[in-house]
């Protein structure tokens, strides 16, 4: 298990905004990292009301599950563990949650596990970039027949991380326009789409 605090500022671009970033920071193919998320709540969407997410998240190389609980407003507990193809799929198919130390924080939170499901998967074209300190984070997601984009700046320093996280922005022209979190913007397409 891997427990951090996470400390983010996310920013919407259009897609010709993320075009450009791509060109000015010299994206290549190899660079862009594919990620298949796939999001759990309740019926009742208690994670939802601690501004909380539980999610699988598959890559080349590894499958993890992440519990998200939101401390501040820019910061994040985040705890990870490292699971198998195995256990993703018991997840997935609602056999509980497999991984024990998420499995105590929840409980912890009063989530009953039980009622826990899967809502839905969103996939997400991910370029990180080493950045004056920390990381810039260029997504392009797409879920429920939406495409979006956005830019992220993770640091271990919120002040001086909303600073150049600004100063970003400002450089290259993009209005500041806060970014929901990925789960939240595919609960909310999922709402819209059932009207």
């Amino acid at each position: 298990m891997n427990q951090q605090v996470e400390i983010e500022f996310k920013n919407v671009l259009t897609k010709e905004q993320y075009e450009n970033l791509l060109k000015k920071f010299q994206v290549e193919e190899k660079m862009i990292v594919r990620q298949i998320n796939h999001y759990f709540d309740t019926p009742q969407f208690h994670l939802k009301a601690l501004s909380s997410g539980l999610r699988i998240r598959k890559t080349t190389n590894k499958t993890v599950v992440t519990l998200k609980e939101k401390t501040a407003e820019n910061i994040h507990l985040e705890t990870t563990e490292e699971i198998t193809e195995e256990q993703a799929r018991m997840m997935l198919e609602g056999n509980g949650v497999v991984a024990d130390k998420i499995k105590d924080q929840l409980i912890r939170l009063n989530i009953p596990i039980e009622k826990l499901k899967l809502f839905g998967s969103l996939t997400t074209d991910r370029v990180e970039i080493d950045y004056k300190g920390g990381t810039l984070v260029f997504d392009h997601s797409f879920y429920l027949q939406c495409d979006d984009y956005e830019v992220e700046y993770e640091t271990d320093n919120e002040i001086e991380g909303k600073e150049i996280f600004q100063d970003f922005l400002k450089k290259n022209q993009i209005t500041i326009q806060v970014a929901d979190k990925k789960i939240a913007r595919f609960m909310k397409a999922l709402k819209d789409r059932k009207g």
